[in-house]
């Protein structure tokens, strides 16, 4: 097994900052079964969703192997902001972190700080995955990290709405991640067209355009990915493979009948 990354995983970072169009689910199953048949999709990343889902870290430790070994660019969903969660992900080589509920400038600063190196920020160790077992060296790891690691904010509270211009032009934050699905309950709308949501978006993607960040986003409905594609929006991480399965299985109930 190969400890440099392949391709599809080095370039993923540089294809985020172009706007490139990423397609990508989210993986909810704690198996790297799971990780190892979706490597073989033509996806451009997954989401392992330790927010949501019952990862724990050897489960997270496998997906990320498995991925990195399969050239599957891997980012991990964590369960809280905090630099103890944002370290342990980015140690076992996932190639970004989702950082859920991300309220306020001051918060964004603090998750870039820790994705980082440098004083006060995230710890050095030079035995893990993502510094190739100690093969990278300190000079070459520290070298090589700004370019691989993406740093996703999701944004998803009222609060961040009000400083949000201020949330998406903090250095260090690659991209902003609207949790639209959230979003709808915290302002206490029906559905996720609904017009107060659809605002909300919209100033979020304003504020990536004009901070120049990129924008991703979970979009239930597929036929509304060309509006927001337009709209500038590049990463879509589309249902699970919770919901594929789902999918497939009604898909055989259908064509075979009662």
């Amino acid at each position: 097994m190969s400890l440099r990354l392949g391709e599809r995983a080095q370039s993923f970072k540089a294809r985020l900052a172009r706007g490139d169009f990423l397609l990508g689910i989210f993986q909810k199953t704690p198996h790297f079964h799971v990780t190892e048949v979706l490597s073989m999709a033509p996806l451009d990343l997954i989401c392992l969703d330790a927010e949501h889902a019952p990862f724990n870290r050897e489960t997270l430790d496998q997906c990320c192997a498995i991925a990195r070994a399969n050239d599957l660019p891997a980012v991990e969903r964590i369960v809280s902001n905090t630099p103890a969660a944002i370290l342990d992900c980015l140690d076992r080589g996932a190639l970004g972190v989702v950082v859920p509920h991300v309220r306020s400038a001051a918060e964004a600063q603090s998750v870039a700080k820790a994705c980082a190196y440098g004083e006060g920020g995230r710890g050095f160790a030079g035995s893990t995955r993502a510094a190739g077992y100690g093969s990278r060296g300190m000079p070459g790891h520290l070298a090589g990290t700004p370019n691989e690691v993406s740093v996703i904010a999701q944004i998803e509270d009222p609060e961040a709405l009000l400083e949000i211009d201020a949330i998406a032009a903090v250095p260090g934050i690659d991209c902003l991640f609207i949790g639209r699905a959230d979003l709808t309950v915290a302002l206490g709308a029906a559905t996720p067209k609904d017009p107060v949501v659809i605002e909300a978006v919209e100033r979020i993607i304003d504020a990536c355009l004009r901070a120049k960040r990129a924008v991703g986003m979970f979009v239930a409905d597929l036929d509304e990915i060309p509006h927001w594609r337009e709209r500038g929006a590049s990463l879509f991480l589309l249902a699970s493979d919770h919901a594929l399965m789902m999918d497939g299985a009604r898909g055989l109930r259908s064509r075979v009948g009662d």
